[in-house]
């Protein structure tokens, strides 16, 4: 039996990656941030959310002992946060700055990996957090990656299609051609291996945009021979599956998909065991924790369920968590129908649950309620004394993510800006043919990459053009929600 624990609903956009360690749930999206919550009871830890990266997150993940969680992103680095207080500890670069789409640590922590969208793939020592190679691994975009549990080998997955196993001193030990028609989108190796004489197995799993999930038997024999080979073909999927992951006894292997749909399999067997059907639009990211009987999925619609497993011990400890999570006591946002509505009070329990609390004292000297929240824009922003920037313009977005709920309807997503994930002021036409908000595009572009955020390729010109019919057409939407 499967039932969802908890929803968490603390995102802005949409949830890209989740994971478990022993005791904590880490979720990223590409509103920038990572939201950091107890696995006891999923209450989130005082210092969430985690800010740092300069676009959208991709994919996170905790070292095995749980001390440290690792996130990557757009902006082509790989930040390193400590698991205990939140700090961010150091970032680790790619060196041409190339977009991160995926990364992945060693189980036993010794090795941090990143893939990609230069088709690259990049190798840091943990401790000393130096670069140890970044090698050219396919002519399309790395978006998946994952170590083997002896630490000593890995995989990269690429939208080319193929499945690639290397070996941490930069060997090619096996490439498996068309694992995935029109791309790989995931891949995870299941904890535990075989050993039988002298041969070495372990097991993979791989999704892709074929609409499929595959199990893969990786063989090492005599310490030099390596192959892969297809044990099962997993078909209960109806779209392409964006997500895939092993429970922590290898037994069960859990997919996300385009259909909205969670799946949990039986890995020996390869039959389905259950279908969940819960979110409202594409489910991202699946993780699984490593202690409890417990599910954590994340979808474009914004949300991260938690989901329990069986009927054992553990799951009667978990099945009072919901309580926790069910009874606290919702923001104020969550409980008023309008921002109109809104008291005083209203308005500083909002700032707190958005990591605004230092603006608290100045929204209270402006008695600022609902309706004097509703109204406020950057230049009302700087008479109330907020002078900087950048805590101004996470305000403003904020706010506008805020109207957006109320609004009932979210905005289109040919609205929002491919980099930053929020909407379009200024739209322009790159080279590319693709629209971006200007000051995002062009910051982008005075950076050390002159190529595509979309497409990777290289970008012809710099040359950008005005969309002003797009730029009319967001003005028109924003008119129309009340904005």
């Amino acid at each position: 039996m499967v039932s969802v624990v908890c929803t968490l609903d603390h995102h802005t956009d949409e949830v890209s990656g989740c994971a478990f360690s022993a005791s904590l749930l880490a979720t990223c999206s590409g509103d920038k941030t990572l939201r950091v919550y107890s696995a006891a009871d999923f209450s989130e830890l005082p210092y969430s959310p985690l800010s740092g990266h300069g676009y959208g997150v991709h994919c996170c993940c905790f070292t095995s002992c749980g001390s440290y969680l690792l996130s990557c992103s757009t902006d082509g680095a790989i930040a390193v946060w400590s698991a205990r207080t939140g700090e961010r500890l150091c970032a680790l670069e790619h060196p041409a700055r190339s977009p991160l789409r995926a990364c992945a640590v060693a189980p036993d922590s010794s090795l941090v990996l990143g893939g990609a969208s230069d088709g690259t793939a990049a190798l840091w020592d943990f401790s000393s957090k130096t670069l140890r190679w970044c090698l050219a691994v396919s002519e399309a975009s790395v978006v998946a990656c994952c170590f083997s549990p002896c630490s000593q080998m890995f995989v990269m997955g690429s939208t080319q299609g193929c499945l690639q196993l290397w070996g941490v001193d930069g060997s090619s030990l096996c490439v498996q051609k068309d694992a995935h028609d029109l791309g790989v989108t995931c891949c995870s190796f299941a904890p535990q291996f075989t050993v039988d004489g002298c041969c070495v197995e372990f097991r993979l799993a791989s999704c892709g945009q074929d609409s499929q999930l595959k199990i893969w038997i990786v063989s090492q024999r005599e310490g030099t021979v390596h192959s892969v080979k297809l044990l099962h073909t997993l078909t209960g999927q109806s779209a392409p599956v964006l997500s895939c992951a092993f429970s922590s006894d290898g037994a069960l292997v859990v997919s996300g998909s385009v259909n909205k749909t969670v799946a949990i399999y039986d890995t020996n067997l390869g039959s389905l065991l259950y279908s969940l059907k819960q979110h409202d639009r594409y489910v991202t990211a699946v993780a699984l924790s490593p202690t409890k009987p417990l599910l954590a999925t994340g979808s474009m619609d914004r949300t991260v369920r938690v989901w329990r497993i069986g009927d054992g011990d553990d799951t009667a400890a978990a099945e009072s968590k919901p309580t926790v999570c069910e009874d606290r006591k919702l923001p104020a946002h969550s409980r008023l129908t309008l921002l109109s509505d809104w008291s005083e009070e209203d308005v500083q329990a909002w700032l707190c649950e958005e990591g605004l609390e230092e603006l608290i004292g100045i929204f209270k000297s402006n008695n600022m309620d609902g309706p004097e929240l509703s109204r406020l824009n950057k230049e009302t922003a700087v008479e109330m004394g907020i002078e900087s920037v950048g805590l101004r313009g996470r305000l403003l977005r904020k706010l506008e993510s805020l109207k957006v709920s109320q609004s009932g309807s979210e905005a289109p997503d040919e609205f929002l800006c491919p980099i930053t994930r929020e909407l379009m002021r200024d739209p322009v036409i790159a080279a590319d043919g693709y629209s971006y908000e200007r000051k995002s595009i062009e910051s982008w572009i005075r950076g050390t990459t002159k190529t595509s955020p979309m497409t990777n390729l290289p970008l012809q010109t710099t040359l950008l053009t005005p969309n002003r019919s797009l730029k009319m057409a967001i003005a028109r939407w924003k008119s129309s929600q009340q904005l």
